[in-house]
């Protein structure tokens, strides 16, 4: 694996929704590094990619209430446990569980395995509420996959905060786990 930086040069192999995630970072003149791997399905997988990026994947989780109506995407350092009843509390939600693939597909244009906080972009109808761990802010870099689990990017963390979430027009909601 080789970290490389900026836009790739082969799109033929790239789905539209990662070469949308592209567009999206140079058009905010973000400076990025990505580097190309075997699909990534859990982040027992992403250890590699780690190693290769210099900095840890984030997880991500995609969180629903009971009656389905509510949806957040939680982000939080990948070594990091998560325990529900912690983050129920904090938001005020009891119930929470995991979202069925397909609200991934419908909402963010993910498949399951490459969730990732960039898919908010395709939220068009604000469907899903971005929740961050704190402690995903005490790293300079964080990895993320570009809507797909074959690529992984290295963002600077402020970029994330200050350029790429606000584009998406997702107001992060910060919480403790």
């Amino acid at each position: 694996m080789e970290l490389v930086q900026g836009r790739p040069a082969d799109w033929a192999r790239r789905l539209p929704k990662e070469i949308r995630v592209y567009d999206l970072l140079d058009s905010l003149n973000i400076s990025y590094q990505y580097v190309d791997h075997e699909a990534a399905m859990t982040m027992e997988a992403c250890a590699a990619v780690d190693e290769a990026m210099g900095t840890a994947m984030c997880k991500n989780l995609l969180l629903c209430n009971r009656q389905k109506t509510a949806f957040y995407l939680l982000l939080l350092p990948g070594a990091k446990v998560f325990k529900t009843s912690v983050l129920s509390k904090q938001i005020g939600s009891s119930r929470l569980s995991f979202a069925d693939g397909e609200f991934m597909e419908e909402f963010l244009d993910i498949t399951p395995g490459s969730l990732s906080v960039l898919g908010l972009m395709n939220d068009h109808g604000h469907r899903v509420e971005l929740l961050i761990d704190a402690d995903v802010l005490q790293d300079a870099y964080i990895g993320v996959h570009p809507c797909i689990n074959t690529s992984s990017l290295r963002l600077r963390t402020s970029d994330l905060m200050e350029k790429i979430i606000p584009a998406m027009d997702h107001a992060p909601r910060m919480v403790n786990l």
